[in-house]
């Protein structure tokens, strides 16, 4: 943490005033002090802001020498995609239109060799064109009256067919849920957007649109938290949290509310889950395992070192602790400019590790063979570091209550969890995917401060659940929560058959059923 300074103020005159008296006689202990604060002042502004830990940014040169059986030969490694336009493939939302040609179609002559003839082709051309419209849009329906001017009896048009009994479409509901819980935009900032282009859209009306939607959802998330307490790995962390309106025990010593957030790998499948209250990560992960499955083995949870995190765990459930080496290894980043040789070492060790878990990925290795090829691998190069770290404080090369020898205790101590990915399959090398998704609570704090109840806490962790759970899968999830509000009385009698994976499937069946 950055320390704070003393204010004080100084203007240009003053210091050179001071200059010219530090001249003529020895400076005053006053004086030295504008000078100093000028001085660290004026080097904060001219140093340049690092905004990556990666080793190159952080130490000049690496300190490890590759060697054969520490570094597996990635000649074949495919280059790293380059940045560039967006092709016609990315618009995977994009309403699609085919157009045939006007004159021709598949095995008609050639009307410029009159030879051969013309077939279509696998790869059409594309054109992409894309239009603007409001978040949310509205139309006004004017239904003619006619009103007697004898007896008065009014006649009224008939309502169009499919606008539906409800005011707000199930499509304006999933929109004002997107924006505000999968991208942060508070609900009064929507309703200004919407007034400025003649919609009004009231923040109260929002919040009532999207709580009553969050009933409807409900059965689709308490799924979610079935399926997510039997998955084989379990990352979870959590980060502060205001509500406005917690009712609390005159017993509970706790003054602080937290957002968990928990993402489990199951079956292909990541599944990210929020819970705001009192209670911290490793309490919620506690009662999402009471869901689990008897049968099941124990599940890898990854999570840091702080002891809040590791759940409590009854009735027999175990788990394999995974500590995370990001966190290890940040540590060493923080300190690297006082300590660049000792720093340096330990980066190249981790970022050696770290390449041949992108090698293993790169080349689809399953949980069994990515295991051997890190033990193979990796598992020399954590050994090499284990040894290196031991002899710096048995040796008393590094005093342990320095910086350095902080961050060495901190790898040593919690050596075991931090290389389970050398003794488990799966196991993985750091808890950046829930850092990611807490990144989801974090930018709905900054926008809109806090929750004002904490059932206004409930549905924006149902919400952000589901949302960013569609994210991880690689699905659209405006489409997600618009169907899922369509086929409410579905979800709720079979919610296994509406999660983000396979609800495409279920709409398909439903749809040829009624065709039928």
């Amino acid at each position: 943490m950055k320390r704070s300074r003393q204010p004080i103020e100084i203007d240009m005159g003053e210091l050179h005033r001071v200059l010219d008296r530090a001249r003529q006689e020895p400076i005053g202990e006053a004086d030295y002090r504008k000078l100093k604060i000028a001085l660290d002042v004026l080097n904060e502004r001219l140093t340049r802001t690092r905004t990556t830990e990666k080793t190159r940014a952080v130490v000049a040169q690496p300190q490890l020498t590759e060697s054969s059986n520490t570094t597996p030969d990635n000649s074949e490694r495919r280059p790293s995609k380059g940045h560039g336009r967006n092709s016609a493939d990315a618009y995977t939302g994009a309403r699609k239109v085919v157009i045939r040609h006007a004159n021709l179609a598949s095995g008609d002559a050639c009307p410029e060799c009159d030879r051969g003839r013309v077939y279509t082709q696998r790869q059409p051309k594309t054109l992409v064109r894309v239009v603007g419209q409001a978040p949310v849009e509205a139309t006004v329906f004017e239904m003619e009256r006619l009103r007697c001017n004898a007896c008065g009896q009014a006649f009224t048009a008939e309502e169009p067919e499919g606008i539906g009994p409800d005011k707000y479409d199930a499509t304006a509901t999933a929109m004002i849920a997107q924006l505000k819980y999968g991208t942060g935009v508070p609900f009064t900032r929507l309703e200004r957007t919407e007034r400025q282009i003649g919609i009004p859209l009231p923040a109260a009306t929002q919040w009532e649109a999207v709580e009553q939607a969050a009933a409807v959802l409900k059965p689709a998330f308490d799924q979610l938290v079935w399926q997510a307490a039997q998955g084989e790995v379990l990352h979870n962390d959590d980060t502060g949290m205001r509500i406005l309106q917690l009712a609390r025990e005159p017993s509970d010593k706790r003054t602080g509310i937290f957002t968990s957030g928990i993402v489990s790998l199951w079956q292909d499948h990541q599944i990210a889950l929020f819970f705001t209250g009192r209670q911290h990560a490793g309490e919620n992960l506690a009662d999402l395992l009471k869901h689990r499955a008897e049968q099941i083995g124990a599940p890898i949870q990854m999570c840091d070192a702080l002891s809040r995190n590791t759940p409590k765990l009854t009735n027999g459930v175990k788990i394999l602790l995974a500590n995370c080496i990001a966190h290890g290894r940040r540590q060493f980043v923080d300190i690297a400019a006082n300590f660049p040789q000792e720093c340096g070492y330990v980066l190249e060790a981790l970022g050696m590790v770290y390449g041949n878990d992108a090698l293993a990925r790169e080349q689809d290795l399953n949980a069994e063979a990515r295991l051997q090829f890190h033990q193979q691998y990796s598992g020399p190069l954590m050994e090499q570091l284990h040894g290196w770290l031991e002899e710096q404080l048995t040796e008393s090369k590094t005093e342990p209550n320095s910086g350095l020898g902080k961050a060495i205790s901190y790898l040593l101590n919690h050596w075991q969890p931090l290389t389970l990915f050398l003794r488990e399959k799966g196991g993985p090398l750091d808890n950046n995917l829930c850092e990611h998704a807490l990144k989801k609570a974090i930018m709905n704090r900054k926008n809109a401060m806090f929750y004002k109840t904490p059932n206004g806490a409930m549905v924006g962790d149902l919400f952000m659940s589901l949302i960013h759970t569609c994210e991880l899968n690689g699905v659209n999830s405006f489409r997600y929560l618009t169907e899922l509000q369509r086929h409410s009385s579905d979800v709720k009698r079979t919610p296994a058959d509406w999660m983000p994976w396979n609800y495409g499937e279920t709409l398909a069946r439903l749809q040829s059923l009624g065709a039928a």
